[in-house]
């Protein structure tokens, strides 16, 4: 494939309109983009079809008038559904050129999706997971990881920019996803660290509150921080990213370590976290709220 197989105006087809994927199919929207659109529950799709997206009802009916498709699901047990169930993406007469995967799977399921793809369609798969959260999609700043063959990527990258400022190939298939996982390693071992601040301070009689302007601009400062420390003070109503999909994250990550014999031990511990934060009802919960499990175990050892 060439940048000439795509056509100058694209038409894009988009499956999973979720807390993700909403901000973002509305960016392909004020980015000018004919965009049709795909979930599960339609609830979401009112909005987006009244501002000029067309709903289709199957994956497979998306694909038929679609030059690119873009998922961005929560699992692989739901991309592998999407694109090759009965109703799905590949079952089209005549499937999109581009399949562009949002969605953060295993780097080993992202290859095999991709070569069974191109075998059923000739079309090419990039894995282009993402990250910035619901605010970065919303903003257009997102950073993306792509997989895939270098001329493919550059084909769909100004698609991308729509809601992206960095749009990074990493490598051949599998490769973007296996960047997600090194990125879902040093988030999630951070958000534990600075629960851990915060229970600490509390503990200390700080001012916890206080804390992401007191070290704004040192070493500890980031992002994270600045974002999440309130959070754990003070919980959203409305999660951008939950614990269970991070432990899901986790099972990647853990499962990518031992097939590249890679020791990772904080993220280990961090793993523990989750998974008890789980048990304790809390998996539906934002992740920043890990710091109630923190919480919970210092009151028992007061």
């Amino acid at each position: 494939m060439s940048h000439g197989d795509l056509p100058e105006t694209p038409r894009i087809g988009f499956c999973g309109i979720g807390k993700m994927g909403e901000p973002m199919a509305w960016r392909l929207l004020a980015a000018g983009h004919a965009l049709r659109v795909w979930n599960r529950s339609s609830a979401k799709l009112a909005q987006l079809e009244a501002h000029g997206a067309v709903v289709d009802e199957s994956p497979r009916q998306l694909a038929e008038h679609s030059d690119v498709a873009m998922l961005c699901l929560g699992d692989a047990d739901a991309v592998e559904d999407v694109v090759f169930g009965a109703e799905g993406l590949a079952r089209a007469v005549n499937a999109p050129r581009f399949l562009i995967d949002h969605s953060t799977i295993a780097p080993m399921q992202a290859r095999h999706f991709a070569q069974r793809w191109h075998e059923m369609t000739g079309g090419a798969w990039i894995d282009a997971p993402v990250s910035g959260g619901t605010a970065g999609a919303a903003a257009g700043t997102l950073a993306i990881f792509c997989g895939g063959g270098a001329p493919e990527i550059a084909a769909v990258e100004p698609l991308l920019r729509a809601y992206a400022s960095r749009v990074t190939r990493m490598g051949a298939s599998g490769a973007g996803q296996a960047t997600k996982l090194a990125n879902q390693a040093i988030v999630v071992t951070t958000i534990a660290g600075i629960a851990e601040a915060c229970v600490l301070a509390q503990r200390a009689g700080i001012d916890a509150a206080s804390m992401p302007a007191a070290l704004g601009g040192g070493w500890a400062d980031s992002v994270l921080l600045q974002t999440l420390l309130p959070r754990m003070l003070t919980p959203p109503s409305n999660p951008s990213g939950t614990i269970r999909t991070m432990l899901k994250d986790l099972d990647a990550v853990a499962e990518l370590a031992h097939e590249s014999h890679a020791p990772l031990r904080a993220v280990g511990e961090v793993r523990k976290l989750l998974q008890e934060a789980v048990e304790q009802g809390l998996g539906e919960e934002d992740i920043s709220q890990i710091v109630r499990v923190l919480l919970k175990q210092s009151m028992r050892e007061m």
